[in-house]
């Protein structure tokens, strides 16, 4: 419901503007944190992140919006003009005969772009610290706001993303926008369809 949304959305502002610092994880030294939603309110969320934004900066932050959907399609478009179109119907081809077996054709593609440390988990950790590097003395009130991870679905485990970031984002908080449904008090399945994932360390927003 739209009204969780706003009042998640609250409970962070409130927390990454406390006066003794960001208080977003229970946890020493680790700044992440999940806000979860239904996949349904994604435009309402962001009309929210936005208004949060707004807030943050009039505090003296500075926010990072981070994109996956446009860092994935500049990996696509890092493979060369006709790169996209030549997966694109060699998944068809395959799809027709056997549709599981197009499915994994593509997500053996684009896996190695959005996977693991060097997949879209460098490129916002570069984000972060080329920011931090040019601006040294804003690093204690930045703030990384990462999202549109459902249009990733369904090769995407944020899970893992946070993982290759941890030790890797020089202590600027990071927030990780998720749509999907909270399963347990740990447990997020994406998009609402995957299996649960239990392997999350930050603290849900929900």
């Amino acid at each position: 419901m739209s009204t969780k949304i706003t009042a998640a959305v609250r409970a962070l502002r409130d927390d990454l503007i406390n006066a003794d610092g960001p208080r977003i994880s229970t946890m020493r030294n680790y700044r992440y944190a999940i806000l979860q939603y239904d996949p349904k309110d994604e435009f309402f969320l962001r009309q929210e992140i936005q208004r949060l934004t707004d807030d943050l900066v009039t505090t003296g932050w500075v926010v990072l919006p981070i994109n996956l959907q446009k860092l994935l399609f500049d990996r696509v478009r890092s493979q060369g003009a006709d790169w996209a179109t030549r997966v694109a119907k060699q998944e068809r081809d395959i799809g027709r005969q056997d549709p599981d077996r197009g499915l994994n054709y593509l997500s053996n593609k684009l896996a190695p772009m959005i996977m693991g440390p060097e997949g879209l988990a460098a490129d916002c950790s570069k984000i972060i610290c080329d920011f931090i590097d040019a601006n040294p003395d804003r690093a204690d009130r930045t703030v990384a706001i990462i999202g549109r991870a459902g249009s990733l679905y369904p090769f995407f485990r944020s899970s893992a993303l946070l993982r290759h970031l941890d030790g890797h984002t020089r202590q600027v908080p990071v927030i990780l926008l998720y749509p999907g449904e909270r399963r347990t008090q740990t447990g997020l399945s994406f998009m609402g369809l995957l299996e649960p994932d239990q392997d999350y360390r930050p603290r849900i927003y929900s």
